[in-house]
């Protein structure tokens, strides 16, 4: 978590489950990394993992995203 820090300067929040918690309980902006990764599971080449590098498939999530972004501007 430090390295990600120092190294990509992004801030890493870890979201914990309260101990006297029983049952489900929503989680503080767990929706949005869900319901992300939902929109990206519309892609077909996304589904499975095809691709050798990890930069394809970063590049095709980029486009994925970029896919829903002009489908909701348009």
């Amino acid at each position: 978590m430090q390295w990600v820090m120092n190294f990509c300067r992004w801030i890493v929040q870890v979201v914990l489950r309260s101990q006297e918690a029983k049952g489900f309980v929503l989680l503080k902006k767990r929706w949005v990394v869900e319901r992300t990764f939902g929109w990206l599971m519309g892609c077909r080449r996304l589904v499975r993992d095809y691709e050798l590098l990890p930069a394809t498939s970063e590049t095709f999530i980029y486009l994925a995203m970029i896919r829903i972004m002009v489908q909701r501007l348009a």
